[in-house]
């Protein structure tokens, strides 16, 4: 018989749990499915959910972000990019535009996107002009991404990568003197595409409890079940609580098409600097659709600097599970949905954004 999300909190709350236990959910997704499904507040007190580093546009140095904005304004492209990416603010001038969504305001040829096929598409309907596809997002934006490029694209048609991968940032933490979260919930989506199995070093080199979970409280609820069952009997695995799509291996095909489109390298992510290993480039056979490349007069290397937050805003301790969203004294004032001043606030993926529209109100306990 199949559990419901009731069942699951009943077999949570009948656990004897002595202690805290600091659960750190790494996609954005989840985090949303958490707090919309209010989730937090049906746990035991000392059951602790901690949103993670899972949203693309948070992590998306802002220097690209500035980079596709003078592309837009100054380079004469249509310059495309998924909405959230739009809304991205960055350290500008107030004189100038500090967004894509201001940039279009002011005369540049900016269109939102919701697939690579549609960047395509305009890429044909406009051989006149260059486009350039300004892409950010984890390995389930990077596979059709992949896919578009193997399957042959416009020759006007360049993309402005801001791809990660997700685990490097989670290894990082987890490395670090004081990782700060005593189980680890994995992402159901990436782990369709790369496998489980790229979660098995939370387990096997740091002894830290894993479940892979979907995006339904039932889902959720199992994996947190398991997570804290595997912390009372000290016996830790990488458990499957989303066997319905995630499968041993992950998808094979979507692999195969990112290691022949793309290579992995060293990355920045925005407020946090740069991970080893974490980011998506060009392979070279497509380096003549890198618009770092064909456009490279408009990328500012001044940029590049480790902590590119505006000040006063926490957006990198809130990624890194540091604090809670309602913890940075901007959250719900000055840094709204309508106004962010952070990236967190933007996305549908931010923690930032999730907690002010769900209007939840979580005690305020510095991490």
């Amino acid at each position: 018989m199949m559990l419901t999300a009731k069942d699951w909190l009943e077999k949570i709350r009948a656990l004897p749990l002595a202690r805290r236990v600091r659960i750190m959910n790494v996609c954005g997704g989840h985090e949303r499915s958490i707090t919309m499904a209010g989730l937090r507040g049906a746990l035991p007190q000392n059951v602790e959910l901690i949103p993670g580093p899972g949203c693309p546009v948070c992590v998306c140095p802002e220097e690209d972000v500035y980079h596709a904005i003078q592309l837009a304004l100054h380079a004469g492209v249509i310059l495309v990019a998924f909405g959230d990416m739009l809304r991205v603010p960055v350290n500008a001038p107030k004189a100038e535009p500090r967004s894509l969504e201001q940039a279009k305001a002011s005369g540049a040829d900016i269109r939102p996107v919701s697939s690579p096929q549609e960047a395509v598409r305009i890429a044909r309907e406009n051989p006149g002009r260059q486009v350039v596809f300004f892409v950010a997002g984890f390995e389930t934006t990077t596979a059709p991404v992949a896919a578009m490029l193997l399957e042959g694209i416009p020759d006007n048609l360049f993309l402005l990568l801001s791809c990660r991968l997700t685990w490097p940032a989670v290894a990082m933490l987890l490395e670090s003197e004081k990782p700060g979260f005593d189980a680890l919930i994995a992402p159901g989506h990436v782990a369709t595409v790369m496998g489980p199995e790229e979660w098995s070093f939370v387990v096997e080199q740091h002894a830290i409890p894993a479940a892979v979970a979907g995006f339904s409280p039932v889902s959720l609820l199992a994996a947190i079940y398991s997570v804290l069952r595997q912390l009372l009997e000290d016996e830790c695995f990488l458990d499957n609580c989303y066997p319905e799509v995630v499968r041993p291996g992950g998808n094979r095909s979507a692999q195969a098409q990112l290691a022949q489109a793309m290579h992995v390298t060293d990355a920045n992510w925005r407020g946090i600097g740069i991970i080893p290993a974490s980011g998506f480039a060009l392979a070279m056979r497509f380096e003549q659709h890198d618009a770092r490349k064909q456009f490279g007069g408009f990328e500012v290397e001044g940029r590049k600097r480790v902590g590119e937050m505006p000040p006063g805003c926490d957006c990198a301790r809130v990624v890194l599970g540091k604090i809670y969203p309602n913890e940075c004294k901007l959250f719900g004032t000055a840094c709204t949905p309508r106004t962010p001043v952070g990236p967190c606030m933007v996305s549908d993926e931010g923690a930032c954004r999730i907690w002010r529209a769900s209007g939840v109100k979580v005690p305020s306990t510095t991490a």
